[in-house]
């Protein structure tokens, strides 16, 4: 039987290589020159330093503009309070979300059985799987999934016959 995944994932290299040039941007800029802005990164938390609040805020915008052009989707960045840490400087921890939440799992698999298609959802930990007797009814699963679901980025793997 027909099936394929649905899933939100991010390639964990070109995460790292946005981050590097990140840093590397900072360190060469003129505003940045003296200050102890830069990114750090743990698996799939990253942590951003800066000497203020405003440096913070031109840290980020650096570090998604750099993850835009990887490919990376900014809807996968979930940023965390600004931490005061010695004198003024300032730290900002932003975890980047694989996978799909449980509760958005059942909105999809909801849309999916709502939309009267011939095709049968199912959640598989953090993914979808949609299964179906037609190419056709998956094609038209996929074209609904795409446009309904706008908070989190989704890809569609595993696509079997």
């Amino acid at each position: 039987m027909p099936s394929f995944d649905i899933v939100s994932q991010v390639d964990k290299q070109e995460v790292k290589n946005a981050v590097d040039q990140t840093n590397k941007e900072v360190q060469n800029r003129f505003d940045f020159k003296g200050s102890d802005a830069r990114v750090e990164q743990n698996e799939l938390v990253l942590t951003v330093f800066a000497d203020d609040d405003f440096k913070l805020g031109q840290v980020m915008d650096v570090l998604r503009t750099r993850l835009a052009k990887r490919n990376v989707d900014a809807r996968t960045l979930e940023a965390g309070a600004i931490e005061k840490i010695s004198g003024d400087k300032v730290k900002r921890p932003v975890t980047i979300k694989v996978g799909i939440a449980q509760d958005k799992a059942k909105q999809i698999q909801k849309l999916v059985k709502d939309s009267k298609l011939k095709v049968a959802p199912s959640i598989q930990g953090d993914a979808v799987r949609i299964s179906g007797s037609k190419k056709d009814d998956l094609q038209a699963a996929i074209q609904l999934v795409r446009t309904s679901v706008t908070d989190i980025p989704v890809q569609f793997i595993n696509f079997r016959d």
